[in-house]
């Protein structure tokens, strides 16, 4: 059974799903993490309107994981260096490393999803429900290593 959350987001036995814009308006910070009920790790996207430059930060502990869903910024970084990242851009920071976001669009909003993080990745723990085939995951692994597969194509 699923219930909805208070800003749009379903919820049910062990999953939740929401669409950005159920999770707020305008621009600032979208709290994926408790509208979703993550615990494992700090999720959250940010929408800034267009020529804005945002503040600069560093952590103490966690890594970050900029992913860049809509539009063109540059990153910018405390030792004097940048990178700019268009649509689908992706970008690792250290904790120490002083990092801030400029919107170089005059006209379009930029929409980036951060996820933060520490102590390590799991390691590949997945597991198949029993009775499900294997042949389906040699299909989602053969795709992404370009391999012939049972998807059409694109």
């Amino acid at each position: 059974m699923s219930e909805t959350g208070q800003q749009g987001a379903v919820k049910g036995d062990g999953y939740a799903v929401a669409n950005l814009s159920d999770l707020g308006e305008g621009y600032g910070f979208r709290k994926i993490r408790k509208e979703l009920g993550v615990t494992a790790f700090g999720v959250n996207a940010v929408v800034i309107p267009p020529s804005y430059t945002t503040s600069r930060h560093y952590h103490e502990e966690q890594e970050e994981l900029y992913f860049l869903h809509k539009g063109w910024v540059k990153l910018e970084f405390g030792d004097g260096s940048s990178q700019e990242l268009k649509a689908g851009g992706l970008a690792r920071v250290d904790a120490p490393t002083v990092r801030g976001l400029r919107n170089l669009s005059d006209s379009e909003d930029a929409v980036y999803v951060v996820v933060g993080g520490k102590d390590g990745y799991v390691g590949r723990d997945g597991k198949l429900p029993e009775g499900d085939d294997m042949e389906q995951v040699a299909s989602d692994h053969a795709l992404s290593k370009g391999e012939s597969n049972n998807f059409p194509s694109a």
